[in-house]
C-alpha cells in the first residue's frame, strides 16, 4: 500500500510538471504566432527568377535575406540563386551560384528567428514553412497535438493506473511528432514563392541572420542587385527573341563538362610564356617579325601596320620584373611606376619638352608636349580662344589626336569633358602609347600608312595634329583625305606644326602645298595665330557642311569618291585619294550636327529610321532606348554594387562587343572611359556610338588588339565568346584577354551556359580568381579576376 501510495504521488507530480511544461510551450507558441502575424504583412523584393506564367500563382512569402547578393566581402548570394533546384516546380528556372565566400559562425537562435537560407541548396536553418492562412505548418501541427495532449492529461488526473512506461511512451511520441514537420516545412517552403514587389518595402524588421547583416542591409532594396533583366527586357540578352532550347538536357550538360575536363587533362590549356623579342611588350599583330621581314617596301610605314599571325597565339606575355599595381586615376596622369613601363628613351629625347621624366621609382609627366611645353591646359584654352565655336565639352565632344605622343593633350581634355581617341605607331618613340594607357588615358597603336584607320566615316568633331610628323601633302593628299573621311561635316582640323609659323625654306614649301590642298578640298581656314607663351602657332580649318564648294571647283582634284565607295568601310581597306560627298538628305547621318553634350548621350540619333529593325528586333529608335534602359539597370543594380568590384581602382574599360554603347553610357558618372568594340561581323552600330558622344573601333577578335599588354582594368564581353569560338580557337581569344588585362583586372562575361563553363575552366587553368558564376535557364554570368600567376615554362623556338 505504501508503495502504491508513493507511486500515485510520483505520477501526480510528473503529470503536474508535464502540464506546466505543455502550458509554457502553448504560451510561447501563441506569442510567436502573434509576433509572426504582426510582421507577416511585409514582403521581400527579390531577383525575379520566375517565368511570367507563374508570377500570378505565387502567393506565399519567404523570409528576407541579405540585400547585397553578390557582395564578396559578405559571401551572400541572391535568394533566388540560393533556392536553386527547390524552386523549379514554380519558377521554371534553374540557378547556380558559385561565389568566393567567407565562413561565418551562425547563432542558432537568430537563425531560427529569421528563417534565412543557409546555403545554395535551399537548406533552411530553423525557419518554418508558411501557409496561406498566415500560420506556419509546423506550428499548426504542434498546437493541435499539444491541445489533444492537454485534454488527455486532464482526464488522466483522475486515473491512477498511469505508470512510468506510459509517461515515457508519451514523451517519445511527442518528440517524434515535433521532428516530423521539419521535412514538410522545407517542402512547403519551396512549393510556392512570392514575387518581390520592386523593392518598395524595406527589410528593417526581419530577414537578417546576424547583427552585421542587420547593420549593412536595413532599408536596402533586395531587388537593387539584379543580374538578369526580367519581363520585356529579357530579350536584350540575345540578338534573337527566341531560344533554340528552353532547357538544356542533363546529357548535354554532362557531355560538355566531360569535354572540358578532357581538354584540361589532355593539356589543351597547358599555358606557356611567349618566347618573342618584344618580351613583356608583345603585341602579336605589330611584332610579327616573320611577316615584317617579307614586306617588299616600308616606304609608307607598312612595317608599322598590322600583320597578324595566321592563328592567334595561345602563349602568355610575361610581366616586367618588379611589376606593381598601377597607380589610380587621377594621380596616374602625373606619375606611374617605372617598373611597370621600364623605358627611359623618351625621357632622354623628349624630357626638355616636358613629355616625361624619370624621378626615382616613378616616371613623371609634367603635362607638356612638343607644342605645349608649358602645359596642355593652356594650349587647350588657346585653341578655343582662337576659335570659340569649338566649344570644348559641348559642341566638340569626341576628337581624334594624331601622333599623340604620351597623350597629355587627351589626358587634360578630360578636364573639359572631352573624350579623345589618341593614336601613335609603335616606333622609335619607345612605348609612347603604353605610357598613355598606364596613365589612364585612352590610346591605341596605329599609323597613317596604306590603310584606312579602324573608324567609321564622319564621326569625329575635331581632328588634332601637333607636330605629328605626318606628310599630309604628298601623293595627292591621300593621308589628309583620310582625315576628311573621318571628320564630321562642319568639323575642325587643328594643325600645330612648324610650317604654320616658321619661315624656313622647307616649312614655307610645305605650307604652300598644304594651303593649296586644303583649298581644293574646300576646307576653310578659320583661324591662324601664335601662342606667345609657347612660341608656337596653329591653324584651324573647317570642313564644309554641304556639297556646294565641291560642285563649284574648277578641277575635280582631288576627285569625289564614287557612289559605291562606302565611307564607313574601314577594316583592311586601302586608302583612296578621293573625297566622299556630304549627305544632303536631312534624315541622313552627317547632315546635321549632333546635340550638345551631354544631351547627345541619351538622345536617340535623329537619323535612326523607325521603319528599320534594330539589333534586338524592335524598330531602331525603340531598340536604342531599350538597350540603354537595359544597361542602366544592369550596371546600377548589379555591376556597381553586386560584384565586389572596387570601382575606384577601375579606369580603363573595354566593352569587347558593344552594340549601341549602352554599357558605356551607363558608366557615364564613373571616373572611367570605355573603349567600345564593334566586331567586324556584327551589325555596324559604331556610328551610333560616336553620335552619342562615345568612341570605339572596329575589330576582329580572332586577331590581337592593337594595344600593349596590361592596359585594361576591366573587360566586358556580352555574348562575344560564343560567337567568336565558331570562327577561331577560344583559347587564343582568352590568351588575348589575359594579355589585355592588368593583374587584378576583372573580366565580366555574359553568355550561354556552355560557353560560360568553357571560359570558367580556362580561367581556372590560368589561376584566375572566380568571383562569381550565375546562371538562369540557358544564360549565364561570370566574373573573374586575373592574378599575377605566370607559367614557368616558355614556348620553344621554332
Amino acid at each position: 500500500m505504501a508503495l502504491g501510495k508513493y507511486t500515485r504521488v510520483d505520477n501526480n507530480r510528473r503529470s503536474s510538471s508535464y502540464c506546466s511544461t505543455v502550458a509554457v510551450v502553448v504560451f510561447v507558441a501563441l506569442c510567436l504566432i502573434g509576433v509572426w502575424m504582426m510582421t507577416s504583412s511585409s514582403s521581400v523584393s527579390t531577383v525575379d527568377m520566375s517565368s511570367p506564367d507563374t508570377k500570378s500563382e505565387s502567393k506565399e512569402q519567404v523570409p528576407q535575406i541579405n540585400s547585397k547578393p553578390f557582395e564578396d566581402s559578405s559571401g551572400d548570394v541572391p535568394d533566388d540563386a540560393k533556392r536553386g533546384e527547390d524552386n523549379d516546380a514554380d519558377a521554371n528556372s534553374s540557378t547556380n551560384v558559385n561565389m568566393v565566400e567567407k565562413n561565418q559562425d551562425e547563432n542558432s537562435d537568430d537563425a531560427s528567428k529569421s528563417g534565412t537560407f543557409n546555403d545554395a541548396n535551399g537548406k533552411v536553418e530553423g525557419g518554418d514553412g508558411t501557409t496561406e492562412g498566415g500560420q506556419s505548418e509546423g506550428e499548426d501541427k504542434k498546437m493541435d497535438k499539444n491541445s489533444d495532449e492537454t485534454e488527455s492529461d486532464e482526464q488522466n488526473k483522475d486515473n491512477e493506473v498511469k505508470n512510468d512506461e506510459q509517461s515515457q511512451s508519451n514523451d517519445e511520441n511527442k518528440s517524434e511528432q515535433d521532428e516530423k514537420p521539419d521535412g514538410e516545412k522545407l517542402q512547403n517552403e519551396n512549393d510556392q514563392v512570392q514575387q518581390g514587389k520592386g523593392g518598395q518595402e524595406q527589410d528593417s524588421e526581419a530577414g537578417q541572420s546576424s547583427d552585421d547583416s542587420k547593420s549593412e542591409n536595413q532599408g536596402k532594396d533586395q531587388g537593387s542587385n539584379e543580374v538578369f533583366p526580367d519581363g520585356a527586357q529579357s530579350e536584350l540578352l540575345n540578338e534573337t527573341t527566341t531560344q533554340n532550347e528552353a532547357w538544356a538536357t542533363q546529357a548535354a550538360e554532362s557531355r560538355n563538362e566531360k569535354a572540358v575536363q578532357s581538354s584540361l587533362s589532355n593539356g589543351q590549356f597547358s599555358w606557356k610564356l611567349c618566347n618573342v623579342t618584344a618580351g613583356a611588350d608583345y603585341i602579336p599583330c605589330l611584332d610579327n617579325e616573320k611577316a615584317i621581314k617579307k614586306l617588299p617596301s616600308t616606304k609608307h610605314y607598312e612595317h608599322r601596320e598590322r600583320h597578324c599571325p595566321e592563328e592567334g597565339p595561345t602563349c602568355l606575355v610575361p610581366l616586367p620584373e618588379g611589376y606593381k599595381r598601377p597607380i589610380e586615376w587621377p594621380t596616374s596622369r602625373d606619375k606611374i611606376w617605372y617598373s611597370n613601363v621600364p623605358h627611359t628613351k623618351l625621357a632622354v629625347v623628349k624630357g626638355h619638352q616636358n613629355w616625361v621624366k624619370v624621378s626615382g621609382e616613378y616616371l613623371t609627366f609634367p603635362g607638356g608636349g612638343t607644342q605645349f611645353k608649358h602645359g596642355a591646359l593652356h594650349y587647350i584654352d588657346f585653341i578655343q580662344e582662337a576659335r570659340p565655336d569649338i566649344a570644348w565639352g559641348k559642341r566638340s565632344r569626341v576628337i581624334l589626336d594624331v601622333g599623340c605622343g604620351v597623350a597629355s593633350f587627351g589626358g587634360y581634355l578630360f578636364d573639359r569633358d572631352v573624350l579623345t581617341m589618341s593614336f601613335a605607331p609603335k616606333d622609335e618613340h619607345e612605348a609612347q602609347v603604353q605610357f598613355a594607357l598606364e596613365r589612364g588615358i585612352p590610346a591605341i597603336s596605329a599609323v597613317m600608312g596604306t590603310k584606312r584607320l579602324p573608324f567609321p566615316g564622319r564621326v569625329f568633331d575635331v581632328v588634332h595634329c601637333a607636330r605629328c610628323r605626318v606628310p599630309w601633302h604628298i601623293e595627292g593628299g591621300k593621308l589628309l583625305l583620310e582625315l576628311n573621311r573621318l571628320l564630321r561635316p562642319g568639323g575642325y582640323f587643328v594643325w600645330s606644326a612648324t610650317p604654320v609659323y616658321q619661315n624656313l625654306t622647307e616649312d614655307v614649301e610645305i605650307w604652300k602645298a598644304m594651303a593649296a590642298l586644303m583649298k581644293s578640298m574646300c576646307w576653310e581656314m578659320v583661324a591662324k595665330t601664335k601662342d606667345t607663351l609657347n612660341q608656337v602657332g596653329l591653324a584651324i580649318f573647317k570642313k564644309p557642311s554641304n556639297n556646294e564648294c565641291y560642285d563649284k571647283r574648277a578641277e575635280n582634284n582631288p576627285p569625289v569618291c564614287g557612289d559605291a565607295d562606302d565611307a564607313n568601310a574601314a577594316w583592311n581597306i586601302p586608302l583612296q585619294a578621293c573625297m566622299h560627298k556630304i549627305p544632303v538628305d536631312t534624315a541622313a547621318r552627317g547632315s546635321q550636327w549632333p546635340q550638345e553634350w551631354p544631351s547627345r548621350l541619351e538622345k536617340t540619333p535623329y537619323w535612326l529610321d523607325s521603319t528599320k529593325v534594330g539589333v534586338y528586333g524592335k524598330p531602331a529608335p525603340e531598340d536604342f532606348q531599350a538597350d540603354y534602359k537595359h544597361w542602366k539597370r544592369v550596371v546600377s543594380k548589379s555591376y556597381l554594387n553586386g560584384m565586389g568590384i572596387n570601382w575606384s581602382a577601375v579606369r580603363n574599360v573595354m566593352d569587347m562587343r558593344s552594340v549601341y554603347g549602352g554599357f558605356a553610357a551607363a558608366l557615364r558618372d564613373m571616373k572611367v572611359w570605355v573603349m567600345n568594340i564593334v566586331s567586324i561581323d556584327s551589325p555596324d552600330t559604331l556610328p551610333i556610338i560616336y553620335e552619342r558622344g562615345l568612341f570605339g573601333v572596329y575589330h576582329d577578335w580572332c586577331e590581337s588588339f592593337s594595344t600593349y599588354p596590361r592596359t585594361y582594368d576591366l573587360l566586358h564581353a556580352d555574348h562575344l565568346f560564343s560567337k567568336t569560338k565558331k570562327k577561331c580557337k577560344l583559347a587564343a581569344v582568352i590568351a588575348e584577354v589575359d594579355r589585355l588585362l592588368r593583374p587584378e583586372g576583372k573580366l565580366i562575361v555574359r553568355d550561354d551556359t556552355a560557353t560560360i563553363s568553357e571560359v570558367e575552366n580556362m580561367a581556372k587553368s590560368l589561376h584566375w580568381e572566380i568571383r562569381l558564376t550565375y546562371s538562369k535557364e540557358n544564360e549565364g554570368l561570370l566574373c573573374v579576376q586575373k592574378t599575377t600567376w605566370r607559367p614557368s615554362e616558355s614556348e620553344s623556338n621554332l
